[in-house]
């Protein structure tokens, strides 16, 4: 009983860190990165698709993003797409070929950027909290069943709080490395 519980709870830090990891990659940089470009659904026939299932997406230099879209009739549902999102870039259109420049980032932007950052690694260190709450409460209530033995609780508590501290540790190493990026010139 406790084996499968801890296992799980393994695996749902490890997700939030997954999210966190997601999350902070859809934020601007500096350079250009095609990643910004996953949450952006378009209009397409009626249904909202993903961008990056209709276009190939490639990064020519460091700040360009160049758009090919596989249908040629859906360019201006790109560009409004993109126009649309919350990106603060404006595409431009060729009729074939959209291309995305990424200005470089005013200090304030930056700032702004990493202030993003800190809120998403803390969403992502309060989600694993979360996980640890469930887990020790789980434990709590198997010692009280008399499942497991109260010595045997606080052994595993630790085991929860020894994962809650590496996930943790990986959010802080993803937050750094997204600072360093927001503050490259």
């Amino acid at each position: 009983m406790v084996e499968p519980r801890l296992k799980e709870t393994q695996e749902n830090m490890v997700k939030a860190v997954e999210a966190t990891r997601r999350d902070l990659r859809a934020i601007r940089t500096g350079r250009a990165n095609p990643a910004i470009l996953d949450s952006i659904r378009v209009d397409y026939y009626g249904s909202q698709t993903p961008l990056n299932q209709m276009a190939t997406i490639g990064v020519p230099e460091p700040r360009m993003v160049v758009i090919q879209p596989w249908d040629r009739t859906a360019v201006e549902a790109i560009v409004k797409a993109i126009q649309s999102s919350d990106l603060g870039i404006t595409p431009s259109s060729d009729g074939v070929v959209i291309r995305l420049p990424f200005p470089p980032l005013t200090e304030d932007r930056r700032k702004e950027l990493v202030k993003v950052a800190h809120r998403l690694a803390e969403e992502g260190k309060v989600s694993i909290r979360n996980v640890r709450r469930d887990a020790n409460e789980a434990l709590k209530s198997a010692a009280k069943k008399s499942d497991i033995s109260e010595d045997e609780r606080d052994r595993l508590e630790d085991v929860v709080q020894k994962m809650t501290d590496e996930q943790s540790a990986k959010i802080d190493t993803l937050l750094a490395e997204k600072i360093a990026d927001i503050s490259e010139v």
